[in-house]
């Protein structure tokens, strides 16, 4: 057998293979032989039939199979024979496939870039720390009042915080539109769920009381035949409420999971929360300027086979977030939105996997159970999830990959500077911003 390889481009390859003409007689006279054993043909008994015959009738259909095989074969010696590890799939040209001659083809592919990691001695990076204090957890339980508010009758004029229950009819040019019209909404002032003009018009009102007011409609509102639009609202108030927190109580407690051990014990579950999201703010953001300047330090040239893979991986994830069918991307965005960010990916899964390859790194069994549990906790049943995640492959295998990548960020961190800089829960978690 003949090879031949050309470096047709950055990581684009064109593998010749020629393999004797002999060879494929070979093959194809001892298939035809084999077939006869069994053929049957009218006229003749079962594996009688002459292989002229024979080979009148199949001979054409066998040598397709035997070249086909033969292109597999050959392909897949010259590959390891050559040390080259296609990216996908390579495209075979026929070159030469008539019978009696040698069988030549080409097989045109793309391989991964051979990656040596550089820089890595002069990359710096800053590591936030900060603790979680007692007046942070303080805060968090008044922010957790906050999301349980009682509403109370109110005989004065609206203020921020209260709950405003409207109708309201919009009119574009005198002209009601769609969409525009509601009975009995309730508005809770501040809370900037409403829009801007909207929820301004209802300042100072009172129960019963009705007002005309100019609400324009921002650029990028959802509705483009609304967009940029200025409507007038009638707006009547039929109900206005105060806010008034509820009392720290068991009742309260219970709202938020916790059945035994009073206040004590949810503010010490309100911590523990507050350290995990912390310890994951803290890590999220290392981890992506550390990248980033991984990334930065070693420019890349990549599979554009692997790239459109994962551009359509991204198009099927917009799909799934707006509950349309992944199969329909002829509903998804145009591929050019999600280049950047598939270019991304690749070149940081290669660099990791470089990473993962150098340092000798595995999975540890012990994180990748931390992280089935933590992942876990935020269902119903935290132990039946985490059976069901252990017991499927695709789920396993997704935390099973983050968890690597956490290893080979730390393995990265002992060979670049890291400068750890003082800072706070509120700073690092933009807590009531």
């Amino acid at each position: 057998m003949m090879v031949s390889v050309e470096s047709t481009g950055a990581l684009e390859r064109r593998l010749e293979v020629s393999v004797p003409a002999s060879e494929v007689e070979s093959a194809y006279n001892a298939r035809l032989k084999t077939f006869s054993r069994t053929a049957r043909l009218k006229g003749f008994r079962p594996g009688k039939a002459p292989l002229a015959v024979i080979a009148r009738q199949f001979g054409s259909q066998i040598r397709d199979e035997i070249v086909n095989e033969l292109v597999r074969s050959s392909l897949g010696t010259a590959l390891n024979e050559h040390r080259l590890a296609p990216v996908a799939g390579p495209r075979i040209e026929p070159l030469s496939m008539a019978s009696g001659q040698d069988l030549k083809y080409a097989a045109v592919f793309e391989v991964y870039p051979t990656i040596e990691l550089r820089g890595l001695d002069t990359i710096e990076v800053v590591r936030p720390s900060a603790e979680v204090t007692p007046a942070d957890v303080e805060a968090m339980i008044e922010n957790l009042r906050r999301q349980r508010p009682n509403y109370i009758p109110a005989t004065r004029p609206a203020i921020d915080s209260d709950r405003v229950t409207v109708d309201f009819e919009g009119r574009i040019e005198g002209v009601p539109f769609e969409g525009g019209k509601g009975e009995g909404v309730p508005v809770v002032l501040g809370a900037g769920r409403m829009l801007k003009d909207f929820e301004a018009g209802l300042q100072g009102m009172a129960v019963g009381e009705t007002k005309v007011q100019p609400v324009t409609f921002p650029a990028d509102y959802g509705k483009a035949e609304l967009a940029g639009k200025t409507a007038e609202f009638t707006i009547t108030v039929t109900l206005l409420e105060a806010t008034e927190l509820p009392v720290i109580d068991a009742a309260f407690c219970l709202a938020y999971g916790v059945s035994e051990g009073g206040v004590e014990q949810l503010k010490r579950e309100v911590e523990e929360n507050m350290r995990r999201e912390l310890a994951d703010n803290i890590r999220g953001r290392l981890t992506t300027v550390l990248l980033d300047k991984l990334l930065a330090a070693n420019p890349l040239d990549l599979p554009r086979i692997a790239v459109e893979q994962q551009i359509r991986q991204l198009q099927i994830d917009w799909l799934r977030r707006i509950g349309a069918k992944p199969q329909d991307l002829k509903e998804a965005p145009p591929r050019e939105p999600f280049e950047e960010g598939a270019r991304r990916r690749v070149a940081l899964g290669l660099l990791v996997g470089e990473l993962i390859r150098q340092g000798g790194i595995s999975t540890d069994a012990a994180k990748l159970e931390e992280r089935i549990e933590a992942t876990a906790v935020g269902y119903s049943d935290p132990e039946d999830a985490a059976r069901q995640i252990r017991a499927s492959d695709d789920l396993r295998g997704q935390l099973e990959a983050g968890v690597l990548e956490d290893q080979a960020v730390e393995f990265l961190l002992g060979k670049v500077k890291v400068v750890d800089q003082p800072s706070t829960f509120k700073e690092l978690m933009n807590f009531g911003a």
